[in-house]
């Protein structure tokens, strides 16, 4: 899937918004779903701005601040696991 407004159905020249049947502006950034400017809530803390349905908005996909905290996870991990790592190493070598 390409990420932009895809025309479903066979019956007319726009995209239906899957909530309320209204126009569509885009789709869901999650599902991919054509949902309208009504029915749409917008992301919290990336660089860029998404549009997410209500239904993934209510399941909690609107904030990427888990995302942040995973990526922080894989880089801070290793190093901290290192540090320990080369501190134990210290203590026995004394």
């Amino acid at each position: 899937m390409t990420g932009q407004l895809q025309l479903a159905g066979g019956g007319g020249d726009e995209a239906k918004c899957v909530t309320c049947g209204a126009k569509a502006v885009g789709p869901c950034a999650r599902c991919h779903a054509p949902v309208c400017g009504n029915c749409c809530e917008l992301t919290e803390g990336g660089a860029k701005t998404w549009a997410l349905c209500l239904t993934c908005a209510r399941s909690g996909a609107g904030s990427l601040s888990r995302g942040w905290w995973q990526v922080v996870l894989w880089i801070a991990g290793p190093i901290v696991l290192l540090a320990l790592l080369v501190f134990l190493l210290e203590i026995l070598a004394r």
